[in-house]
């Protein structure tokens, strides 16, 4: 038997929820006013994490600053473990992309964690007592600081995965580039024969592209360190008293273990998201200098070139008996598409944002930490299952001897 709805009631009314549900009636209109997109804050439990580091933090600032007592701040603390630890993850249902500048998250964050607080005390969910989403677990804060600095660490930390699948890729294509330094190969340009070079030298060239935009990919990601937390909404810092907004950062630093900074700023920080923005554009590039590869990996592999071999790990075609296609690298050529795509809609973000606060931020950040995932996994995939295994067709070498002893003679 399914357990009947529990029901609860804001200024506009009253709002029917899941008996089940550890959110409550702010989220449930969320849901019904602003939900389309299919990507909910679960599907994304880095920005899970980081939120839950974000309100603990604030609440050991709330109780040093007088804002919060003893009993109310460990509450809080504990239920913002209990998320970090992996608990509870469906019951964060908002959309990622619904609009109203995140308030769909920040509402969602609060409710969970009042009522987990609450019932760890035996208090029932939905009673906000003693402690209350909007009076104890959002104090102090605003959706705009929250989670401008809930996604700029979320994307720090979600990096990492991405940084250890690029350095695999430096490390193949090194290793490669030393494998393949004896075999000659033709070089060709505007898509015609050029002169001899060595099948390494190719290697190496990725190499040092994957290393370049390796760095500055992380650089761009290092100016995400700067947080506007105890802003508030515009910057002001309205509504947090000042003994809140000097330690807040300080309290974060400590939780999450990351070396975060106080903007600036301010104010710049919760209108402007050009740092995000310089995120994403180096994402693209990095989509398009892998699209780039992958194409020259295919063309080398390709039944007229022939000078490389990748490795055969399913069949190509429901057609054609015996046939293996580049699916690997056509996979990572489809992930870096939607990469580029992201970008572009990041940079709409920024352009749309008016006045005094981008209410589109939320919407860049959640694309650019999906399309840090995509690439991680993709990448990881790419060097496993093909990039590692690419060997040399040295009698293919063997039979261009003709064609390299013309391209090395001198012009007459």
């Amino acid at each position: 038997m399914t357990s009947p709805p529990r029901f609860e009631e804001d200024s506009l009314g009253k709002v029917e929820l899941p008996a089940n549900a550890l959110y409550g009636a702010r989220t449930a209109r969320c849901l019904s006013n602003m939900s389309f997109s299919g990507k909910r804050l679960a599907d994304f439990p880095v920005m899970i994490e980081a939120l839950a580091l974000v309100k603990k933090a604030a609440a050991i600032a709330n109780h040093r600053s007088g804002v919060l007592d003893l009993t109310r701040r460990d509450l809080i603390a504990e239920a913002c473990d209990q998320l970090r630890s992996g608990l509870h993850r469906e019951q964060f249902v908002a959309d990622m992309f619904a609009g109203g500048g995140s308030i769909a998250i920040n509402v969602n964050v609060n409710e969970v964690i009042a009522n987990l607080a609450n019932m760890s005390v035996g208090h029932p969910c939905g009673s906000y007592d003693p402690v209350h989403p909007k009076l104890h677990v959002n104090a102090s804060q605003s959706t705009a600081d929250v989670c401008h600095s809930a996604q700029n660490l979320a994307i720090l930390m979600h990096w990492e995965a991405l940084d250890a699948a690029l350095g695999r890729l430096l490390a193949a294509s090194w290793e490669k580039a030393v494998e393949f330094r004896d075999v000659s190969v033709i070089a060709r340009t505007c898509m015609q024969d050029a002169m001899a070079t060595l099948l390494g030298d190719s290697f190496s060239a990725i190499g040092a592209m994957i290393g370049r935009r390796k760095h500055e990919l992380g650089a761009a990601i290092f100016c995400l360190r700067s947080l506007n937390l105890g802003g508030t909404v515009i910057g002001s810092g309205e509504g947090a008293s000042e003994s809140y907004r000097l330690s807040i950062i300080e309290h974060l630093r400590h939780v999450s273990g990351r070396d975060v900074s106080l903007a600036e700023n301010l104010f710049d920080a919760a209108q402007n998201i050009d740092s995000l923005a310089a995120v994403s554009a180096n994402l693209s590039l990095l989509g398009g200098s892998l699209i780039k590869m992958c194409k020259d990996l295919r063309l080398m592999a390709s039944a007229g070139f022939g000078e490389i071999t990748l490795p055969a790990v399913q069949e190509g075609s429901s057609f054609f008996k015996g046939k293996v296609n580049p699916v690997v690298p056509e996979t990572l050529i489809q992930c870096c598409f939607l990469v580029e795509g992201a970008d572009r809609s990041v940079k709409a973000s920024l352009e749309h944002g008016e006045l005094n606060l981008n209410v589109f931020e939320g919407a860049a950040g959640a694309l650019v930490l999906d399309s840090i995932g995509m690439l991680a996994r993709c990448l990881d995939l790419f060097v496993d299952r093909c990039f590692s295994g690419i060997t040399a067709n040295r009698h293919r070498s063997s039979l261009y001897e003709e064609t390299l002893a013309r391209l090395r003679a001198p012009v007459s």
